[in-house]
């Protein structure tokens, strides 16, 4: 046992769970490699202002569930709680909307850190999948993210998720918005906390999940009916793109999500199996981050879905993904001048683009034959002294149980011939 385990709300991928986490971002940024959209890695901390700006000093993000640390130069960094930020400050630093081509399309996959509870679905350090698509403001683009994260999840074969959607209205409506709600939220019975995120970003209240709170925001005044009629045209072509092709949502007037930079079209995908933690991705529209961050103006869209949530997603409905063997083939060579020749052959088979193994430590032909059932390999070769004088291998079928000589230079091509 080691002296050391994993931290407290964080875990371990490990074989063969692994390969489902593996399978999940396959799936997801599948479609958007598809739909133009580039790959960009960001560190995995940033200024703390970053996200005080851009996030909101309000969110419990930042004020509840940052790693914050001082370097010894005295930089204030903290370890990303989510991608956008990051993403989009990169996409500045590196001037890639100057480049002419509007939308800059982009897409990511990391780790992101956050000092939560810990509890089933929501850990410290979580794995996402995001995309953003910088620069252009089009009801088109939030709908074409929309279907692409409804496509990568019905691509795994998720059938129990629903999709949440609002508008949030834009620096014209929201203000006249805000007022409203700040004059309801002070007659209310509310904690001091409360009280003063409500002076600060009142609609983060409406995301409260309190009972206590929920019960008394009965009655409060809906955003839908604020929205300007720029902001309600927009977000009606968003429904009508989605409804046109087939998406299906579910209109939620409460849907905040928990970040300051969004506006206009918010969204939530949402999976009823998971419990409490029932949201497995989301995103929207941030025209405004940018310049909050020390842009110039550039209205953007986006989202980022749990790989972690969506796992869960696929173990609640019971689906099974189709992986793909980590060993195709599994040699076992039965003294030194086999063990050479099939060393050999193993990395032949391997460089022919077919995942094989090889018997390592010296077993004998039992202990490496358990090996090669636990490898879950289709074929094991098996070759001795007797087996290399006259030039050939065994080759044999682990589910059929037969098994045939085969010419030792003729091992690569049927061995590819057979696994198609």
């Amino acid at each position: 046992m080691s002296t050391f385990q994993a931290p407290k709300g964080t875990y371990d991928l490990l074989p063969p769970d692994s390969a489902k986490f593996l399978a999940v971002r396959e799936a997801i940024s599948g479609p958007l490699r598809n739909s133009g959209y580039g790959y960009i890695e960001t560190p995995g901390f940033e200024s703390v202002e970053l996200f005080a700006r851009g996030v909101g000093e309000s969110t419990d993000i930042v004020t509840k569930e940052m790693y914050a640390f001082e370097t010894k130069g005295g930089d204030k960094l903290a370890l990303r709680p989510e991608g956008t930020a990051s993403v989009l400050r990169a996409a500045l630093e590196a001037n890639l909307h100057k480049a002419g081509n509007l939308p800059v399309k982009l897409w990511y996959s990391g780790s992101y850190y956050r000092y939560e509870r810990p509890q089933k679905g929501r850990y410290r350090h979580f794995s996402q999948v995001g995309a953003e698509a910088i620069g252009a403001e089009d009801p088109a683009l939030d709908a074409e993210l929309i279907i692409l994260a409804d496509q990568a999840y019905r691509s795994l074969g998720l059938r129990d998720f629903r999709i949440l959607l609002n508008s949030l209205g834009d620096k014209e409506c929201r203000p006249v918005y805000r007022a409203a709600l700040q004059e309801f939220l002070r007659g209310l019975d509310l904690d001091e906390e409360t009280l003063r995120r409500a002076d600060i970003n009142p609609l983060r209240v409406l995301d409260d999940k309190r009972a206590e709170v929920q019960k008394q925001l009965v009655g409060a005044p809906s955003l839908r009916d604020y929205l300007c009629d720029a902001c309600k045209a927009y977000h009606e072509q968003v429904r009508e793109l989605l409804l046109a092709e087939g998406v299906a949502f579910e209109d939620d007037e409460k849907l905040v999500r928990g970040l300051d930079y969004y506006t206009r079209t918010t969204f939530e995908f949402v999976h009823d199996g998971l419990g409490s933690q029932s949201a497995v991705g989301g995103g929207g529209r941030y025209d405004g981050l940018s310049e909050m961050i020390g842009g110039p103006s550039l209205p953007s869209v986006g989202w980022a879905l749990g790989v972690d949530r969506t796992v869960l997603a696929l173990e609640a409905e019971g689906v099974e993904l189709e992986l793909p063997a980590t060993t195709s083939v599994f040699a076992v060579p039965l003294g030194d001048e086999a063990r050479r020749v099939l060393f050999t052959k193993v990395t032949e088979l391997r460089r022919a683009g077919v995942s094989a193994d090889f018997s390592f430590g010296g077993k004998g032909l039992k202990g490496a034959m358990k090996n090669a059932n636990r490898s879950g390999a289709r074929y094991t070769i098996v070759a001795g002294e007797r087996d290399l004088a006259e030039g050939v291998v065994q080759l044999k079928d682990m589910e059929s149980g037969e098994q045939a000589a085969v010419a030792v230079d003729e091992i690569v091509p049927v061995l590819k011939s057979k696994l198609g």
